[in-house]
C-alpha cells in the first residue's frame, strides 16, 4: 500500500514555524537544551580569551598594548561568566536576544582589537575570524537573523581592521574574502539546515502524540463498549439481572465447587402467578414493570452469593451455595411473604401479586444441574396445582428398588400451602425436616 504524500511544517526563511503558537511551545521545549548549550558556548569562550590573554604576554610582553588586550579579555570573560551564571539561575534567558547579542558584539569587538593591538601573521587573525564566525552559527543558538548580523558586523569589522592596521596584498585580501563568504553561506545552509529538521521532527513528534491521543480515546472507546456488550450479553435487558445463559455459566461454576469441596447446593424455580392474566388485563407496560419489580425483591432478599437469573418469561431460577433445603426453603418464604406484601397502584387490591417457588438441591452423585432443576420445576408446578402462592421443596430421587410400594416414604414430595391471610412460617420448618421424616399427610 502506497503512503499518501505528507505536507511538511510551514516554516519561513528563518527555519521557523510560520505559526507564532507552534514556535513558542518550540522555544519553550527546547529551554532547556538551549540553556545548556549556550552555558557551555560561554565557558568555552571565556576558557579561550584567557587562554589568548597568555598568549598576548608572550608576544608583547608586559607594555601598553598587553594591557589593553588583557583589559579587553578579561571583560568579554567577565561578561561570558556572568551571563553563564544568569542562564544556570534562569534558563529562559537563553531565548533573550538583547543579552545575547550585547555578548557576541561584545566578543566580536574584543577579537577585533586584537587587529590593531597585536601583530601577528596574517593567517592567525583570518583564522580566528574564521572560527569566530562558524562558533556564532554552530554554538550560539540565535535567530537566523542575529546570527547574520553578527557575521556581517565580524566581517565588515575584519575589512575595516586590515585596511587602517594590517593591509594585505589584493590577492590574500580577495581570498580571505572569499573564504568568509563561504563560511558564512556554509553556515548559514547549516544552520537552517538544522533548524528545519528540529522542527520537522518536534512537528512529528507532535502529530505522534496527537495520534497516540485518538488511539487511547479510541480504545477506552472500544472497551467501554466491549464491557456495554458483554454486559449486554450477560443480562436481561429487562429486569438487569443475568440472563438465562449467563446464569448457567455462573451456576456451572457453583457446581463444581459443590462437587469439589462437598458442599451443598440448591436451586429455586420462580414463577409470578397468574401473569398471563395480568398482562392481558393490565398490558405490557405493567408486565415488565411487575418482572422488574419481583427481580428486585429476589434480589434484596439473597445473599451476595447467591446466582440469580431470569429462566425466561415470567419464570426465575436462583441458585443458592451453601444452602441445604432448610435454608433453601428460609430464602424462598422470605421471597414470597415479599411478593405478597407488595402494593403496586396499577394493580389495585384486586390482582395481587405472588409468586409460586420450586425448590431442589443438587443430590450426591449428580454432576450436572438439569436433574436438579428438573425436580425443582415438577416442585414448582406442583405448587401451581395446589394453589400457588407457595413454597414447595422437591422430593429427593427415589432409588429404583421396585415399585412404589416398597419406596421409602421421604421418596413423596414436601409441600409448603400457600396462606392467603398470613405468611407461612411453618415452610421453613416443614423444609428443615429431615430427608427421611416423612411429610404431613403422608402415611
Amino acid at each position: 500500500m502506497r503512503a499518501e504524500p505528507r505536507d511538511g511544517p510551514e516554516l519561513n526563511w528563518q527555519a521557523e514555524f510560520r505559526d507564532s503558537a507552534m514556535e513558542a511551545l518550540f522555544q519553550r521545549t527546547l529551554t532547556s537544551y538551549h540553556a545548556c548549550q549556550l552555558r557551555v558556548a560561554l565557558f568555552v569562550i571565556a576558557g579561550l580569551f584567557l587562554a589568548f590573554a597568555l598568549a598576548d604576554y608572550t608576544v608583547l610582553g608586559a607594555g601598553q598594548p598587553f594591557l589593553t588586550l588583557l583589559a579587553m579579555r578579561l571583560l568579554v570573560v567577565l561578561t561570558c561568566l556572568l551571563l553563564g551564571l544568569a542562564i544556570w539561575r534562569r534558563p529562559a534567558v537563553a531565548h533573550w536576544p538583547l543579552p545575547i547579542n550585547l555578548a557576541c558584539l561584545l566578543g566580536i569587538s574584543g577579537l577585533l582589537m586584537t587587529i590593531p593591538l597585536r601583530p601577528a601573521g596574517d593567517g592567525i587573525h583570518i583564522a580566528s575570524v574564521v572560527a569566530a564566525s562558524m562558533a556564532l552559527y554552530l554554538f550560539i543558538p540565535n535567530r537566523i537573523q542575529w546570527m547574520l548580523a553578527a557575521n556581517a558586523y565580524l566581517l565588515l569589522g575584519f575589512l575595516v581592521a586590515v585596511r587602517l592596521w594590517a593591509p594585505l596584498q589584493p590577492g590574500l585580501l580577495l581570498t580571505s574574502l572569499l573564504l568568509l563568504g563561504f563560511v558564512n553561506l556554509l553556515g548559514w545552509m547549516t544552520i537552517s539546515r538544522i533548524k528545519r529538521l528540529k522542527r520537522e521532527q518536534f512537528a512529528l513528534l507532535l502529530e505522534e502524540r496527537s495520534a497516540n491521543r485518538r488511539l487511547k480515546e479510541e480504545i477506552r472507546e472500544r472497551e467501554e463498549l466491549e464491557a456495554r456488550l458483554r454486559h449486554m450479553a450477560c443480562t436481561d435487558g429487562l429486569t438487569g439481572i443475568a440472563n438465562r445463559r449467563h446464569f448457567f455459566e455462573l451456576a456451572e461454576q457453583e457446581l463444581r465447587r459443590a462437587r469439589r469441596d462437598g458442599t451443598p447446593l440448591a436451586l429455586c424455580m420462580v414463577d409470578v402467578d397468574l401473569f398471563k392474566r395480568l398482562n392481558d388485563r393490565h398490558g405490557h407496560a405493567v408486565g415488565d414493570l411487575v418482572l422488574s419489580t419481583v427481580a428486585g425483591c429476589c434480589q434484596a432478599v439473597l445473599r451476595d452469593s447467591d446466582v440469580l437469573g431470569r429462566y425466561g418469561g415470567e419464570e426465575f431460577v436462583i441458585a443458592l451455595p451453601l444452602a441445604d433445603l432448610g435454608t433453601a426453603a428460609a430464602i424462598a418464604e422470605r421471597l414470597r411473604e415479599k411478593v405478597s406484601a407488595l402494593r403496586l397502584p396499577m394493580l389495585g387490591d384486586t390482582t395481587p401479586l405472588t409468586v409460586t417457588v420450586g425448590i431442589s438441591r443438587l443430590e450426591e452423585g449428580e454432576s450436572r444441574l438439569d436433574p436438579t432443576l428438573l425436580r425443582a420445576d415438577r416442585a414448582l408446578y406442583e405448587g401451581k396445582a395446589r394453589g400457588r402462592n407457595c413454597v414447595v421443596v422437591a422430593s429427593r430421587p427415589a432409588p429404583e428398588i421396585g415399585d412404589s410400594e416398597e419406596r421409602p416414604r421421604w421418596a413423596y414430595g414436601k409441600l409448603t400451602r400457600a396462606d392467603t391471610n398470613a405468611t407461612t412460617p411453618a415452610a421453613a420448618a416443614l423444609a428443615a425436616l429431615p430427608a427421611d421424616e416423612p411429610a404431613p399427610g403422608h402415611s
